[in-house]
């Protein structure tokens, strides 16, 4: 089985924690591919960053092309990600919606706890996308400076642990997600600290990918997540263009 671990963010250093975390929750015969945006921001945080972040998001999806039997796009707040269940065969899983979900299979509520405050109110949107608000407690966000976006799980791991605790206590939470990129594999270090289970987004996307990859949903040929017909387009990256355009079909491409 192949998939794709996608980081739409430019930070190199936070696609190595995404594969090492997705790596040691990947099942035997797993391979997972790794790819960094090479343009953008490094690291998504706010609404308009989202907006870019999704776009490139298709773009790299559409460059990686077929072979794959499923793909992750992998920043919290899920960009481009149902467009991407739009335009492309394969299964596309978010983060944030794969943390969510498993949560919602540990407990009642669920609570994110991120390292900024910039997050939230994208993380907010996008728990009211998913169609999730009704389970979750709230998003508590570190207000705390860091130095590296790279290191900030280790720079912040006792203050977040804090953070991850005060949800339990305070907001009742029955599982807490560590949310956010930079932070893939914390949940594993910390949750012996935490009294209720605490999910690693990037794990539990490789696991929801899996599943899917192994069910083999055929593409959607009606309703709102069907193909969109053809269309002509002007200054797109190739690979998007020629998906969006179907010439991708005429090249004997499976996306």
């Amino acid at each position: 089985m192949k998939i794709l671990l996608l980081n739409p963010n430019t930070t190199a250093e936070v696609t190595e924690l995404l594969y090492a975390a997705g790596h040691r929750a990947a099942s035997p015969g797993t391979e997972l591919v790794p790819m960094t945006a090479k343009r953008g921001v490094p690291y998504i945080a706010t609404r308009a960053e989202a907006q870019i972040g999704g776009a490139i998001a298709l773009e790299m999806l559409a460059e990686a092309g077929a072979g794959f039997d499923a793909a992750i796009i992998a920043a919290f707040g899920d960009p481009g990600l149902l467009g991407a269940r739009e335009l492309f065969s394969f299964p596309v899983v978010g983060l944030a919606e794969a943390a969510m979900l498993t949560a919602c299979m540990l407990g009642q509520r669920f609570s994110i706890v991120t390292f900024s405050p910039t997050l939230a109110p994208w993380y907010d949107e996008c728990v009211v996308m998913h169609g999730l608000e009704t389970r979750c407690t709230g998003i508590r966000a570190l207000d705390e400076s860091f130095q590296s976006i790279s290191d900030v799980q280790a720079e912040k791991e006792d203050a977040l642990v804090r953070l991850a605790n005060l949800a339990v206590e305070r907001d009742y939470a029955d599982v807490v997600i560590l949310s956010g990129a930079p932070l893939a594999g914390l949940a594993d270090k910390v949750k012996d600290r935490i009294p209720v289970p605490v999910i690693d987004p990037v794990a539990a996307a490789v696991r929801q990918a899996e599943t899917l990859a192994v069910l083999k949903p055929l593409k959607a040929r009606a309703g709102t997540f069907r193909r969109p017909g053809p269309k002509p387009t002007t200054g797109l990256a190739e690979p998007l263009a020629a998906v969006i355009e179907h010439r991708d079909e005429k090249q004997g491409g499976t996306r």
